[in-house]
């Protein structure tokens, strides 16, 4: 790669710092941006070997973030590849909400937990305005800067819906902010199933502790009583 390849002059403009986080996907780290001197956030995406293919995720989560422009919706800055990778770079945020609900040296007012409600709702509305359903509601995905302002973040499960006719996965949403129509397999569903999330944060801002945690299986139980079959719960 020469000096002149573009991907590597925007490359050259961060300074990668320490790492904040690794998954299946790669690697987030802690940069900063010579050109602004600002913090920012990379998430380097692993292309893996070309008979692999694309990585249609990443490239879905690029797309309606750059269209998905909101005071409560993580920035993204710009995306670039470099070296086999796709990176993705995002503005800094200090910490998430998982990490606030889990420490207990932090109080929660009522206050402090209607700010961070409707911060996240208008993060969802704005969203749903878009006709897009995040489907990856939980608190580690609600990030919150600095000065306290909560954004929406990880957009890799996120579609587009609105007609009658689409049918998506139900495999969507960590168990405990699961709605009831996707445990029960529906694959046509709406923005209910974002709301039904952003109620069980609420509730376990309230509880410290995820909402149905040691209620999932009675909870499931007492549904399948019911008799009902996901057509009748769509």
């Amino acid at each position: 790669m020469s000096d002149s390849d573009p991907s590597k002059k925007v490359a050259d403009r961060y300074l990668k710092r320490e790492v904040l986080g690794e998954g299946t996907y790669g690697v987030v780290y802690k940069a900063i941006d010579t050109k602004t001197g600002h913090t920012v956030a990379i998430k380097k995406i692993r292309l893996g070997k070309q008979k692999e293919g694309i990585n249609f995720t990443a490239l879905r989560e690029i797309k309606l973030l750059k269209e998905l422009k909101d005071p409560n919706i993580i920035e993204l800055i710009e995306a670039f590849p470099h070296k086999g990778n796709l990176h993705l770079v995002f503005e800094f945020m200090e910490t998430d909400l998982e990490a606030v609900i889990r420490d207990r040296n932090i109080v929660l007012s009522p206050a402090d937990i209607k700010s961070y409600l409707q911060m996240t709702l208008k993060g969802l509305a704005f969203c749903h305005k878009k006709w897009v359903l995040h489907r990856d509601m939980k608190p580690n995905n609600l990030l919150i800067g600095p000065n306290g302002q909560l954004k929406l973040a990880d957009f890799g499960l996120a579609r587009i819906f609105g007609s009658p006719d689409r049918k998506f996965t139900h495999q969507v949403f960590a168990r405990w902010y699961r709605a009831p129509e996707l445990l029960f397999g529906t694959k046509q569903y709406g923005a209910g199933v974002d709301v039904w999330a952003a109620a069980c944060i609420f509730a376990e801002l309230l509880l410290r502790r995820p909402f149905l945690q040691f209620k999932q299986l009675i909870f499931n139980l007492r549904f399948s009583q019911l008799n009902f079959n996901s057509q009748q719960m769509v």
